[in-house]
């Protein structure tokens, strides 16, 4: 390796190492506001605050690494040109191209951490988040069931009152419970009961020992359960949105099941990796600096050309899931000509002021 490369490399690598440490500082800062937020509001619980840091911190870290690797080689190529240091190396028969070769050594093993996080940790992270998530939402229902408190649940359609909580059983007794299903009143007494989970994940109530009461009383239609084991789904707090199966499932499951969510979650996935080459690389002919044209002007057009990208990746995600494009169509729609734009940018770069028909 010659010495420019090794020069690069070691200045890229500092750059890298700061840009990423500020932007996960920027982004842990407000995750806490965001989350103490919910935790103030009784949305989640407090312990619950340091988990969810750490699943949005995870989520964010393959657009954190992009983002980290793309500034890494802007800004030292920036230096370089703003330093003249640049002109000293082309003066020595270097060109812009022969700058690609260090970009891509240190690029590389990046993009290679981004594609481990964006295939294989990611999923494993989005599933481990749900399962936390339904683990406290049961803990939140028994916790809010407070004993001697009428508590309504699913917009009043059931009001919950217990006599006694155990919260580290989770087993409550004497139990009074009233729904309103399909126009019917129905009335609900038991001795205890305690929380269970089903196999699909749903709570339940299992209450023990009672009765139930439903219709209303002196109509031909009134009845009274005894029973000793009833199911009752807890609903107490606001309802969940459905949750995103495609980004919990692995990435072979994608590949092998290939409808629309999944092609377009593998869209997502492998978008990272390959934005990220492809922007170290565009980091190179974007870095050229020119002291007439102003300082900013080359950051603003690297920032806008950042932007459009990964907003594109977005789009592309979306029109899969509308099935307005297949899964290949929709990588190679959005890094296709991303790669024919940066051909053609060290094309210009390489050809000098000349006029565009001369070149």
């Amino acid at each position: 390796m010659r010495i420019h490369e090794r020069a690069l490399i070691r200045e890229m690598s500092e750059t890298g190492v700061y840009a990423l440490a500020a932007l996960a500082a920027i982004v842990v800062v407000t995750l806490v506001a965001r989350i103490l937020g919910r935790a103030a509001l009784g949305n989640i619980a407090t312990e619950a605050v340091p988990p969810f840091i750490a699943f949005g911190l995870m989520h964010l870290l393959p657009v954190l690494l992009s983002l980290a690797l793309f500034m890494a080689v802007f800004l030292t190529l920036t230096r370089y040109w703003r330093d003249s240091e640049m002109v000293v190396w082309f003066g020595s028969g270097l060109s812009h191209v022969d700058w690609l070769r260090p970009v891509l050594a240190f690029a590389i093993p990046v993009t290679l951490v981004i594609a481990l996080f964006s295939l294989a940790l990611l999923p494993w992270a989005a599933d481990k988040r749900q399962e936390y998530e339904r683990y406290l939402s049961g803990r939140e229902e028994i916790a809010s069931l407070a004993p001697g408190l009428f508590i309504e649940a699913g917009g009043g359609r059931k009001v919950y009152f217990v006599e006694s909580l155990e919260a580290v059983e989770e087993r409550v007794r004497n139990v009074f419970i009233r729904t309103e299903s399909h126009g019917r009143t129905g009335i609900i007494v038991a001795r205890e009961g305690h929380r269970e989970r089903a196999p699909d994940g749903a709570d339940f109530l299992v209450l023990e020992h009672g009765r139930r009461y439903e219709g209303t009383p002196g109509s031909p239609d009134y009845r009274v359960v005894e029973f000793e084991r009833y199911h009752v789904r807890l609903e107490i707090g606001p309802a969940r949105p459905r949750a995103d199966l495609a980004r919990t499932r692995p990435t072979t499951d994608l590949f092998a099941n290939p409808i629309p969510e999944n092609q377009a979650e593998l869209v997502w996935r492998l978008g990272h990796p390959l934005s990220a080459l492809i922007l170290a690389a565009f980091a190179v002919p974007l870095s050229f600096f020119n002291p007439r044209s102003g300082r900013s002007l080359n950051a603003l057009f690297a920032m806008l050309v950042y932007a459009v990208y990964n907003n594109l990746i977005g789009l592309s995600e979306g029109w899969v899931v509308q099935q307005h494009l297949g899964g290949t169509a929709g990588i190679l729609l959005i890094h296709g000509p991303m790669l024919a734009l940066l051909v053609m940018l060290f094309w210009l770069r390489s050809a000098g002021p000349r006029p565009w028909w001369r070149r």
